[in-house]
């Protein structure tokens, strides 16, 4: 049985880019990717799992570079004649995309789990890396804003972000178990390294952690956590993580990051932009990386997952 050497933790766009530089360096299920499920829902009678789905389109080279979400060469011919019967359009479900819903969907109904057929479906599409629900437990990750709580995809799709947040809350979460294989992984003493992916903090990373004994297993597991910064100048590279962050009271930067995963990670690595907090984010008690971290080509994405290999390899061998 092959070792896992690598967890990589990953919500969606900036989570999958770098999963994707991660199978450069780490060879077939080596390298473990656990995506977060709380985006998780159902909608016109599909099982849709956005975080899942981002990943193994990168993995498989099927995503869309262009807008950063979804398929690439889409067609739109189902939403349109959706559109004409009057019925909810809010959220875009691409023709080729729909079957990937479709797929899942008959799955789940014919009684495997989610872990089981998003297996399957990375097999099919030629995908080496293991690609792992968080749980196969329904967890549902709601949005707190001054008018009430939201369900993600209405917060993030249908209301675009705009309401103020308050805080979050992740149903489910008291009785989801954690997938056990990414249980077992964590407590090999042959695992080399979790990587943190630049993924938002709150609504992508913390629903993993917020698991029954993950977070305490990685803060007492053998290999290094490492994490990258997804807010880079001030901003989210994608999405709504800066906002976020601004809104609870916390500072939307590099630093304010660190301090989210203060007590949790052993290497913080952020962006060249935000270099002056790098004393501050030493006094954490974490070990640093100033670089590049802005993905935009498959030679970015592979450096960067390079670079966080190196410094969790450094931390392991005591540097």
């Amino acid at each position: 049985m092959t070792t896992t050497r690598v967890v990589a933790l990953s919500g969606g766009v900036g989570g999958a880019k770098l999963a994707l530089g991660l199978t450069d360096a780490v060879p077939g299920d080596n390298l473990l990717i656990v995506a977060n499920t709380g985006d998780d829902f159902s909608h016109l009678g599909f099982a849709i799992s956005p975080d899942i789905d981002s990943v193994v389109y990168a993995l498989a080279g099927l995503n869309d570079q262009q807008r950063g979400w979804g398929r690439k060469d889409e067609t739109w011919t189902f939403m349109s004649a959706l559109g004409d019967l009057g019925g909810e359009t809010w959220f875009n479900l691409g023709d080729g995309d729909l079957a990937m819903h479709v797929r899942r969907s008959e799955a789940l109904r014919d009684g495997k789990s989610l872990s089981a057929v998003t297996a399957e479906i990375a097999n099919v599409l030629g995908i080496s890396a293991r690609i792992l629900p968080m749980s196969d437990d329904r967890v549902a990750t709601m949005v707190e804003t001054a008018s009430g709580p939201l369900a993600f995809q209405h917060y993030f799709v249908r209301e675009q972000c705009a309401p103020a947040v308050t805080g979050f809350r992740f149903d489910g979460i008291e009785d989801a178990r954690p997938h056990p294989a990414l249980m077992t992984a964590l407590a090999d003493p042959a695992l080399e390294a979790v990587i943190i992916t630049p993924s938002n903090p709150f609504v992508s990373i913390d629903p993993i952690l917020a698991l029954s004994g993950v977070r305490d297993t990685i803060a007492a597991c053998t290999a290094p956590v490492v994490a990258v910064s997804p807010i880079v100048g001030g901003a989210a590279i994608k999405g709504p993580a800066a906002k976020m962050f601004r809104e609870l009271g916390f500072a939307a930067s590099a630093l304010g990051v660190a301090r989210h995963y203060a007590g949790l990670i052993d290497g913080f690595i952020f962006d060249t932009v935000d270099a002056e907090a790098e004393s501050e984010i030493r006094a954490l008690g974490m070990a640093t990386l100033v670089t590049d971290t802005v993905m935009q080509t498959l030679e970015d994405r592979q450096r960067l997952a390079g670079e966080a290999l190196a410094l969790a390899d450094g931390l392991r061998q005591g540097g």
